[in-house]
């Protein structure tokens, strides 16, 4: 065995079907997107379903475990089309993500989109938290609707404490426990009209119209 052998090239890992590679900020993102896309592909068959796509091998999720500049060009030696799906957040560090939304963009075959609304979490219903859990909620565009939908279901089934005299490591084990929830259950409850009603503008469909651009533009069968 030779010593000090150089790794070899990122993209030998990577099958040879995949035409498209869609980046996020985490797990929970992936679930999202799997499930409204095929809510959306059973409404309207010319949408992706991302799932079926992935399951075929030509899709390839990345979750990267929160936002960072240098995975701005760390694929281009794939040479494959890119999609990179951001969270807006709040400024100042909207500004920070806009910059690398930019870079993206000027790299040839890839497209990257800033959300309109605060995180993922924002394009869901208050119906479908009703439908799923039972939790009668409001937020708008900017709120944090994980940290909204803790705190209340904390309060719901700790009637003797108080959510701010729990540490800050509490805090956040239970706002990751409700993200992994509402992206996953409560997404299912979602309907193409409940998306609709929080998402006019149509940014969503628009997410995957881009995905399925991009994977076409690579291969006709993209679907």
């Amino acid at each position: 065995m030779k010593l000090h052998q150089r790794p070899p090239p990122l993209g030998s890992g990577v099958h040879h079907s995949v035409r498209v590679i869609v980046v996020v900020e985490g797990p929970n993102d992936v679930e999202f997107l799997r499930r409204i896309s095929s809510m959306l592909h059973a409404h309207d068959a010319d949408l992706p379903n991302l799932s079926a796509l992935e399951e075929r091998e030509r899709l390839l999720f990345l979750p990267l475990g929160g936002s960072s500049a240098a995975w701005a060009v760390r694929l281009a030696p794939l040479q494959l089309p890119e999609f990179h799906l951001l969270d807006r957040e709040l400024p100042p560090e909207t500004e920070v993500r806009q910059a690398i939304v930019n870079r993206i963009n000027r790299r040839r075959g890839c497209r990257a989109v800033l959300t309109g609304k605060r995180t993922i979490e924002n394009y869901l219903h208050p119906a479908a938290l009703r439908r799923a859990g039972e939790l009668q909620l409001e937020f708008g565009d900017l709120d944090s609707v994980p940290e909204i939908v803790a705190k209340a279901s904390f309060a719901r089934e700790q009637l003797s404490a108080a959510w701010d005299a729990l540490p800050r490591r509490a805090h956040k084990r239970l706002i990751n426990r409700v993200k992994r929830w509402l992206n996953t259950k409560v997404v299912e409850e979602m309907t193409f009209e409940l998306l609709h009603e929080r998402d006019p503008g149509g940014e969503v469909v628009s997410w995957l119209r881009g995905i399925h651009r991009l994977a076409g533009a690579f291969t006709d069968d993209s679907r």
